[in-house]
């Protein structure tokens, strides 16, 4: 094989394995044609979603529904800046990262508490089982079911201390997302369905 040949196959695998660790998703609202765009030589997320919902018991539906509610699958997104004066970037409202949106001491409790310490906010797969983590602790402190992803979804949002206080019931903002989080995963639910 010439050198010829030999750079222009190293180019393309380059170039394939750029597109596949691509950070950005074409369609969130179709849980299949995500999971075709992430099937690469670097990541497959459907295989992601399905260990955290073996692992955990919670539907890959309600897992993909929580990310596209928080961050509709941006592995960079984070809270905006608060603006001082009208203009000047001042400090976000939380530390919130990532497609799971975790909070710096939420993602540091579950590092320690699962053992996951390289687990990255940034890493769909990590983040997708921080995801079915959480939400398994909410069925076991909150008695929430697994295939309920209007109150995961609230347990998620106000945390599990502020979801059995009921904090959420005076929080518009949270209980739009959870019905929005329950509309997701009857729809990615019913897509799946057709491209198992």
């Amino acid at each position: 094989m010439s050198i010829r040949r030999i750079a222009t196959l190293f180019a393309v695998i380059c170039l394939a394995a750029l597109a596949s660790c691509s950070t950005t998703v074409s369609n969130v609202g179709n849980s299949c044609a995500i999971f075709a765009q992430k099937n690469g030589m670097f990541e497959n997320w459907r295989r992601d979603a399905e260990k955290a919902s073996r692992d955990y018991g919670v539907p890959v539906s309600v897992l993909m529904a929580t990310i596209y509610v928080e961050s509709s699958f941006d592995s960079h997104a984070r809270p905006p800046r608060k603006k001082i004066l009208g203009f000047i970037p001042g400090p976000r409202a939380s530390s919130a990262l990532g497609y799971s949106q975790a909070l710096d001491g939420t993602w540091e409790e579950y590092q320690s508490r699962s053992g996951q310490r390289g687990a990255s906010r940034t890493d769909f797969g990590d983040a997708i089982y921080f995801i079915a983590w959480y939400h398994y602790q909410s069925h076991i402190r909150n008695g929430i079911a697994l295939n309920d992803p209007y109150n995961l979804y609230l347990a998620y949002h106000s945390g599990h201390s502020g979801y059995s206080r009921g904090v959420w019931k005076s929080r518009p903002v949270a209980k739009s997302a959870a019905a929005r989080a329950q509309k997701m995963t009857q729809t990615y639910e019913a897509q799946l369905r057709r491209c198992s």
